[in-house]
């Protein structure tokens, strides 16, 4: 075995994880091997320090700021939320009333009234177009499922 497989067999040894055979032919070869008798009395010493670490728990007021970040993240979430459906809903309110201030409007030509609900009969069509595809998708999706 060359130096490389038996430093693999470091923490191992360290661990006590090596059968008395794989130890014994260990023990022979960094006794005799200056360089790997080095890396294990540094391995010995990391070994040494981790087995003094100890977990401790975060304080109250740590706990206190993460809930804090959590919430404010949900409120930020909802508040984006309702002012996308808010700017929606009076942009489709101020649309409609233009157009109808269009249509009833006598100045207005009648072409260009044609012409403008010609336009939107077709982007209605093109919404509940895109609207039904959206949908068949979504319940043939196999990945719906899956958590992120």
């Amino acid at each position: 075995m060359t130096c490389h497989d038996f430093k693999d067999l470091m923490m191992g040894y360290l661990d006590n994880e090596l059968s008395d055979e794989a130890r014994h032919r260990f023990e022979e070869h960094v006794a005799g091997c200056p360089e790997c008798a080095g890396e294990l009395k540094e391995f010995k010493r990391l070994k040494t320090i981790t087995d003094e670490v100890t977990l401790m728990e975060p304080e109250d007021r740590l706990w206190q700021d993460y809930w804090n970040g959590i919430y404010n993240r949900i409120e930020r979430g909802v508040g984006w939320i309702i002012f996308s459906v808010a700017a929606i809903l009076l942009t489709i309110y101020g649309g409609f009333r233009a157009i109808e201030a269009v249509i009833k409007n006598p100045n207005v030509e009648c072409l260009f009234k044609v012409g403008l609900l010609v336009l939107l009969v077709g982007l209605a069509i093109l919404f509940v177009s895109v609207l039904r595809e959206r949908v068949y998708f979504w319940k043939k999706d196999r990945y719906k499922d899956v958590r992120r």
